[in-house]
């Protein structure tokens, strides 16, 4: 299970509550983008519209520039493949009802490999304010020091 696209600014900008595992609707030559891990999360989010989940502004560049078909769109809505009761989950949440739905957001983690599908991580979660930012790369700083002299030592 290896990463193959990840969302390098979501573990920063927000405050993870849950994650899902989710399928995506991809074409073949979209497929062997990500696998050579070209692509990016960054700006992208997920919908729920008619009983589906969508994920939206995710980048998929061509593979193959001069193989693409014509009007291809790298930044469509993609489909994600999930149970019901998961659609349901994230339908509250993406309408801000259900258990303090207000404030929520529903982003894709990671794009990675398990066995022979790709699967996208899903996360819920709530934005953080700017001082929650400055606390998180204090805290990073810290650790850095701490390793660097013991290292050291």
């Amino acid at each position: 299970m290896s990463n193959l696209v990840e969302n390098p600014k979501a573990r920063f900008n927000y405050e993870i509550l849950e994650t899902l595992e989710a399928g995506i609707e991809l074409q073949g030559f979209e497929v062997k983008s990500i696998r050579a891990k070209q692509g990016s999360l960054e700006g992208a989010y997920i919908i729920v519209r008619g009983g589906e989940a969508y994920a939206v502004n995710i980048f998929i560049p061509p593979f193959q520039e001069k193989n693409t078909p014509s009007g291809y769109e790298p930044r469509r809505n993609r489909r994600l493949l999930l149970r019901k009761k998961d659609i349901a989950k994230l339908a509250d949440i993406d309408a801000g009802k259900g258990g303090g739905g207000k404030g929520l957001t529903i982003v894709p983690i990671a794009i990675y490999n398990k066995v022979r599908f790709l699967k996208v991580s899903v996360a819920v979660v709530r934005g953080k304010k700017k001082f929650d930012k400055r606390e998180t790369t204090k805290k990073r700083e810290t650790n850095r020091e701490i390793n660097r002299t013991l290292k050291n030592q």
